[in-house]
């Protein structure tokens, strides 16, 4: 392909997103304001990219190939105007996101397509000052986005059916997994799901019905070990949608509906208590390793891809 990319921001996101783009063979430039940032963050794809080698998914040949694809920048007007894909993965602040939109609406070229890794903010608001709104979406790449195979391509209010679409079938060549989120809401598609199993765990904790540990360890050892072939619509289809009605008459009048943060999560803040970054949370992190635990996550993910995708190529699993 050996199209120009261009990823603007060098924190967690942006690398992983830059592997993938050189993975598939576009020219790809990292661009941050500090130099040594932006080489940081080139390093890091790097890695990324070995990794992915390493795990067998990527060839050795294409690893080496996507390396020399990858390049560091500070100045936008330099690379914004070749490129055809812009995906923005700064901080999440609505207003520094507002500004970099409009900027690049001005500079790149009319036929480009802009796109936000945002996680929370809405498309529709970020593309506000721009003049051609309709050619921007929300690509939320999950973490580690190297690794794991989701992005949620969201439609602003403003956004041509045709983008959509098109960034749609890019990352399909990327080897990812794509799905189109129609309206835009906070929390798009994946994370709202997502939140509402957080909402319960803590609610089943804060009650005394189970333990962090063992909340964590029912999710891993159980629903989850069926999620990446098996999903929650899928498993109710096949259990008979009657049964599954069943259960939530039962059931669902139990679970938490607070609208409101959990208050023992708010009280667990109020002291400091913030999970990995102050060494105690849910979990003491004193203890309990981190590297060892992240380590564990990207390798599950790595086997369970490769296993989906043998699968796939037998006609196993569609």
């Amino acid at each position: 392909m050996n199209e120009q990319v261009v990823v603007i921001g060098a924190g967690m996101m942006g690398p992983g997103i830059a592997a993938v783009s050189a993975l598939a063979g576009n020219r790809t430039t990292i661009v941050h304001r500090e130099s040594e940032r932006a080489s940081e963050a080139v390093e890091r794809a790097k890695q990324h990219i070995l990794q992915l080698a390493e795990g067998q998914l990527a060839a050795a040949e294409d690893a080496a190939v996507a390396g020399t694809l990858l390049a560091a920048e500070t100045d936008l007007a330099s690379v914004v105007p070749s490129a055809y894909l812009i995906i923005e993965a700064i901080s999440e602040r609505l207003e520094e996101k507002q500004k970099l939109f409009a900027h690049l609406d001005e500079i790149a070229d009319p036929g480009a397509i802009i796109t936000s890794n945002t996680s929370g903010l809405r498309i529709t608001d970020i593309t506000r000052f721009m003049k051609r709104p309709g050619r921007s979406v929300t690509t939320h790449f999950w973490f580690p986005a190297h690794l794991v195979p989701l992005v949620e391509v969201v439609k602003g209010e403003a956004t041509d059916g045709e983008t959509a679409e098109k960034v749609r079938r890019i990352l399909l060549g990327w080897g990812k997994s794509p799905v189109v989120v129609n309206k835009d809401l906070p929390g798009q598609l994946a994370n709202r799901i997502l939140q509402a199993i957080i909402r319960e765990a803590v609610s089943i904790v804060e009650s005394g019905l189970a333990t962090a540990g063992d909340v964590d360890t029912a999710i891993k050892a159980g629903m989850a070990m069926r999620f990446p072939v098996w999903g929650p619509l899928e498993h109710i289809d096949a259990v008979g949608l009657d049964l599954a009605l069943s259960v939530q008459r039962d059931v669902l009048p139990g679970l938490a509906r607070n609208e409101e943060p959990a208050a023992y999560l708010e009280t667990l803040c109020q002291n400091g208590s913030l999970g990995h970054k102050s060494g105690e949370g849910f979990y003491n992190w004193n203890v309990k390793s981190m590297p060892h635990l992240a380590a564990c996550r990207d390798r599950f993910i790595m086997e369970t891809v490769r296993l989906m995708k043998k699968l796939q190529d037998n006609g196993e699993c569609l």
